[in-house]
């Protein structure tokens, strides 16, 4: 596509959102007046007009812009990259708040004849009803499981005072619209917008220091008590009406509990010497305790409403005997409840459970819950008394829904899972042969002991669900699974260890290509037998996306990661085990991201069977669930499309097309590997690489507790972390990581006719084009000419820019499009729109980097360095993509 075709390639922006996005830019206009005086917002406006023209097909413009750029002071280009990284946070929002006010809309849209969506829950089971048949729909949604793992990967470049801010806007601007605010209120609305607005513009965007694992957790916990806790059992609820609507709320419910929370945040350790065995137990405190609490607070609630007399609703044989159990535990307790509630039982029991809810709390032994299950069994006899008296809206209404929380959340809220490299394991285990258990050992090899040990103490106190997934990182070999039990069982010291499930994690292309044979001999491991008979032989196995791009290339990636499923589903089939695959996907292009739920459809077949587990990393966790609407959307379509991958038109639809398109596979696949090494194995790529982009940089970036590399400088590309191998391309506008290598592949197959085939009939190949397309529209040939530039490599500038030309032209003629996301109007308006504001900040980025790698003072570099990391943030806010 031409750049005379960009403005027109547009799509019109919906009427409300343009008008939100008017008073957020005309109120920060204010703002920077107010703050800096016309003449920055004048210098602003002009970089801005400058750039919008230099998008649309004006060459001379971006020679202009940067001249501008240039002429600006080292204060004054603060200030402007500050006001565009403000820009961006406001449309993020405005969008953010466009596409709930669409969710909403459709939710209260009047119903019609047609069938729900098939990327919806009910939808899904409407297509499985005529494939499978009613009793075998139902059994397949009784098992379907969603598994997210949030993780700390530091890709979320905003501070969380900037988020707060960016909140309270987004609280106003619904305030704003709604219909029924008087003149006077939308005054003060519009009042209070400048206020946030104001604070967000003053508020220092970078970080200064780095956040510790327990403020990451901490910052996770957010998601937790705004949005999911309360939204889940809405979910299901959603569900169940579409399952019985008629009579939901008033019987037993059909709709399963099937979303388990996960995270790594305190539990992964790999490369990370700030997660430590206390911090991992501190973990598991925080997240009980906000659990906990809101376990506290809605059996209270419930409890107080629930009034109901003895005479009106009398309560089961069962639930008297509860209410004596409670007045062994404590007559002070009881006698004080029924005092306040006389006749009324129900009541009583569910306010002496919020005690002892609040006792496991506080860990006051005498009252305390051993463990969910008995929480459960009790919520269950008050629900059965209920309705055996003949009022099942109680029964089945609040009281299911707090069932519904415990049955996801538990007490321990998510599974805190621990990762390890099994290269630490291996060294561990060589020192205690060495030296023994008692030795004088290095306070790493301590550590991993200890780390078994606290994993004791989560699960006596939690219990076994709350912490038993260890990930083994580059698993090479069966005994990197044998170390893991070893170790339990050395740290126990002849006491009972506590309760492991290693997860093999394969991360490399070597790796996955050795999966299966690696699993074949742990089967033979009497630890991991032993865990086969106690979990009904259900086993889990992890794929890393992200090393494994880095290692071959996107193209061979994806390909060696769908083969890697096929093999690894059949290997578990033969031997009859329940498979779990846990994807390891990141938020960006390069690390696996893109839709889940498109990639959920994409598997092979019998790699999925109704379970779904994912890594949600960074930014991607407030993308989607920081908003309930949105999340709520998300959970749906994730769970529709877990269901669907297993139908047998999906499945046949896969293999059929893996089988067709082989011959374009191989070729593929060949083809992209040699050139993605071409590029990557060129002598002197790694310093180049640090020369063209602002890796070193992105390095001082405090977005995370995790070191950007694993110990070893950029000679070497083996040991830096896929984070800062992704973000410091996306930074460069170049984006390789996500579809590097592709337009060679695309181009050795050759047969147009064969690959738009392929991409209408192939869903693997459909998906990676899709993901590519957003890539590359959010590439600009232009910008990344000038990063390109800065290394003195024209040899290797010249090959990625052919490479993206290429793969351009290619994916638009396998695609039959004009240009990038034709299909998505929404994210190409979205991408379209602000490409010209990025452009601002990357001329911004340059004139930083330029003058850093032309050898700048000792003096310039603390400010240079500060305006670069104030480009970072703001193009990673425009681009909506870090890691």
């Amino acid at each position: 596509m031409t750049q005379d075709s960009r403005s027109s390639a547009v799509p019109a922006m919906p009427d409300e959102l343009r008008a939100d996005v008017r008073l957020l830019g005309e109120l920060l206009g204010t703002v920077l007046t107010e703050s800096g005086g016309a003449d920055l917002l004048a210098d602003v406006e002009a970089l801005r007009a400058l750039t919008i023209e230099a998008y649309q097909s004006d060459e001379d413009s971006l020679a202009k812009a940067e001249e501008l750029v240039e002429s600006f002071s080292p204060e004054r280009a603060a200030e402007v990259a500050r006001a565009f990284t403000c820009y961006f946070h406001l449309v993020n929002l405005a969008e953010e708040y466009h596409r709930v006010r669409t969710l909403r809309g459709r939710d209260s849209s009047a119903p019609g004849a047609m069938l729900p969506a098939v990327d919806t829950i009910p939808g899904a089971i409407s297509q499985l009803r005529g494939e499978v048949g009613e009793a075998e729909t139902l059994a397949r949604l009784a098992r379907l499981e969603f598994r997210p793992v949030l993780t700390a990967h530091p890709t979320e470049a905003r501070r969380r005072a900037v988020s707060a801010a960016i909140r309270r806007i987004s609280e106003n601007l619904v305030l704003l619209d709604d219909p029924r605010a008087n003149d006077a209120e939308r005054a003060e609305i519009r009042r209070a917008l400048l206020a946030a607005i104001d604070v967000m513009w003053r508020t220092a965007p970078v970080r200064t220091e780095k956040p510790s694992p327990l403020d990451e957790v901490r910052t996770a916990m957010s998601v937790f008590d705004t949005t999911l806790f309360e939204q889940i059992p809405l979910i299901y609820r959603a569900l169940d009406a579409a399952l019985q609507p008629e009579t939901t709320g008033t019987v037993p419910p059909k709709a399963p509990a099937f979303v388990r929370l996960g995270s790594w945040i305190g539990g992964d350790r790999d490369g990370n010497p700030n997660v430590t065995a206390k911090i991992t137990r501190e973990a598991a405190i925080i997240a009980a305790e906000h659990v906990l609490l809101g376990l506290e607070k809605h059996t209270l609630r419930i409890g107080r409403e629930l009034t109901l007399d003895a005479s009106t609703t009398p309560p089961s044989r069962e639930l008297l005997d509860l209410r004596e159990r409670h007045r062994d535990l404590s007559e002070d307790l009881t006698g004080t409840v029924e005092e306040r509630s006389p006749g009324e039982p129900h009541r009583q029991v569910l306010l002496v459970m919020a005690a002892r809810v609040r006792a496991t709390r506080e860990r006051n032994a005498d009252l305390a819950y051993p463990d969910p299950e008995e929480f459960l069994a009790d919520l269950r006899t008050v629900q059965t008394s209920l309705a055996s008296a003949g009022d099942v809206r109680s029964a089945y209404g609040e009281l299911q829904d707090l069932i519904w929380q415990v049955e996801t959340f538990g007490f321990h809220l998510a599974e805190l899972e621990v990762r390890q490299h099994s290269q630490v394991h291996r060294e561990t285990l060589e020192e205690i042969d060495r030296l023994g258990i008692d030795g004088a050992l290095s306070d790493r090899s301590r550590e991993v002991l200890e780390t078994y040990r606290i994993l004791g103490r989560i699960q006596r106190r939690f219990g076994p669900k709350a912490s038993r997934r260890y990930i083994v990182s580059f698993t090479q070999e069966a005994a990197d699974i044998a170390a893991v039990y070893r170790l339990a069982e050395l740290a126990a010291g002849g006491s009972k260890p506590p309760v492991i499930d290693a997860v093999p994690l394969f991360e490399t292309f070597e790796d996955l290509h050795n999966s299966v044979d690696i699993l074949t001999a742990a089967l033979e491991q009497p630890a991991v037998q032993a865990r086969l008979a106690a979990t009904g032989r259900k086993i889990e196995v992890m794929l890393g996306y992200s090393d494994s791009s880095k290692d071959v290339g996107p193209v061979s990636a994806t390909l060696a990661l769908y083969d890697a499923q096929a093999r690894i589903a059949e290997w578990a089939r033969v031997n009859d085990l329940e498979l779990t695959l846990f994807h390891g996907r990141g938020g960006a292009l390069g690390r696996g991201g893109g839709p889940a739920n498109r990639a959920v459809l994409a598997q092979p077949p019998h790699s999925v069977d109704g379970r779904f587990k994912l890594t949600e990393q960074g930014e991607v966790i407030f993308a989607r669930y920081g908003d309930k609407a949105i999340a709520t959307r998300h959970i749906d379509q994730v769970g529709a499309a877990t269901l669907m991958s297993s139908a047998p038109s999906n499945e046949q639809r896969n293999a059929g097309a893996a089988e067709r398109f082989a011959q374009v596979a191989e070729t593929m696949d060949r083809v992209s590997r040699e050139r993605f090494y071409d590029l990557v194995r060129a002598d002197g790529f790694p310093q180049w690489f640090a020369s063209v982009t602002p890796l070193e940089e992105v390095g001082l970036l405090a977005l995370g507790s995790r070191p950007a590399k694993r110990g070893l400088s950029v000679n070497s590309l083996e040991d830096l972390r896929a984070i800062p191998w992704v973000f410091s391309w996306t930074q460069a506008r170049i984006n390789l990581t996500g579809w590097f290598g592709l337009g060679s592949a695309l181009a050795a197959v050759g047969d147009v006719e064969t690959l738009h085939a392929a991409y209408r009939e192939w869903p693997l190949l459909r998906t990676m084009l899709d993901n590519v397309e957003m890539s590359l529209s959010k590439a600009d040939e232009r910008i990344a000419r000038r990063y390109l530039a800065l290394g003195d490599r024209d040899d290797l500038a010249e090959l990625v820019l052919e490479e993206m030309r290429l793969t351009r032209e290619w994916v638009l003629r396998t695609t039959q499009h004009t240009r990038p996301l034709e299909s998505s109007r929404v994210l190409g308006r979205a991408v379209q729109l602000r490409s010209p504001y990025v452009d601002a900040l990357s001329l911004i980025q340059l004139r930083a980097l330029k003058r850093l790698r032309a050898g700048a003072s000792e003096a310039e570099v603390p400010e240079l360095r500060q305006l670069l990391l104030l480009s970072v943030n703001g193009v990673a806010a425009g681009l909506q993509n870090t890691g």
